[in-house]
């Protein structure tokens, strides 16, 4: 359970690097603004895309890095076709940092500040294989449980836990815009979960994606319970039940982690 903020993190205990992020593009660009790559002496962590781009980046950061060319004064301007000779034709404006070990702290939250909030209800099977991939992918995950000890003892940066007992009372607090996948031990705790959900829903409105794990069976009971407790069809509208995209018929945890996180990416927009 590995990202890029955590291979980042590990190899600055031992060595410096240049942070090399994308700030803006114009027109056509093959990455959005808050990419970053990490470039080491012989290799990189995470990349900024271009082909040609990258390795101009890449050539000047290794200069930084042995001392060879000054640091770089403000944002750097790179037109993608005049310059790189690539067909998209955009420019992107690149900013190199030197980091070392000291910068840890610091760019950890930073770089995990810009990914895309999850909240992941149920440390059973499929919830710790959506976790492992979720960890690969531009999101932050808030991962929850009422119960004692299901979590793994090590975690990757962009993965919190929480126990929260009783569970729905976690969603109050989640982040604006956060994306909520359902998938307790317990029908009843699901059902608790998709009630808080549908509640903060109606007073606020900010969480755009809430994903229930079940069939089609389990959900028209659920929707039976929530309609008699007052919920309208516009609201039971905004749960998706089952969840994942359609077309990936497979049980293993794994298979279902990428349908729902196949989903989730859809949801980005």
């Amino acid at each position: 359970m590995s990202g890029a903020v955590d291979q980042l993190l590990a190899r600055l205990r031992h060595e410096d690097a240049v942070l090399v992020r994308v700030e803006s593009t114009q027109g056509s660009a093959p990455r959005e603004a808050g990419t970053w790559m990490a470039v080491w002496v012989d290799a990189l962590t995470a990349t900024i895309g271009g082909g040609q781009l990258e390795f101009q980046a890449t050539k000047e950061a290794r200069e930084m890095l042995v001392g060879s060319r000054k640091p770089f004064d403000g944002i750097q301007r790179y037109p993608l076709g005049p310059s790189l000779g690539q067909c998209c034709g955009g420019v992107m404006f690149l900013s190199y940092e030197r980091i070392t070990g000291a910068d840890a702290p610091r760019l950890q939250r930073e770089l995990v500040a810009q990914l895309k909030p999850v909240a992941l209800f149920g440390g059973g099977h499929v919830g710790a294989a959506l976790a492992r991939l979720l960890a690969a992918l531009p999101f932050a995950v808030r991962w929850i449980d009422s119960r004692d000890g299901v979590f793994p003892d090590e975690l990757p940066a962009q993965i919190d836990t929480e126990h929260s007992e009783p569970v729905q009372d976690a969603v109050a607090a989640l982040a604006p815009g956060s994306r909520v996948l359902i998938m307790s031990f317990s029908h009843a705790e699901d059902l608790d979960i998709v009630i808080a959900c549908l509640k903060r829903l109606r007073e606020r409105n900010d969480l755009p994606y809430v994903g229930l794990i079940g069939s089609k069976t389990k959900w028209a009971t659920f929707s039976h319970r929530l309609e008699a407790r007052g919920f309208t069809a516009d609201e039971l509208a905004r749960i998706t039940c089952p969840i994942g995209v359609p077309g990936i018929t497979g049980k293993e945890p794994e298979v279902i982690a990428v349908a729902v996180a196949a989903q989730l990416l859809q949801s980005l927009g």
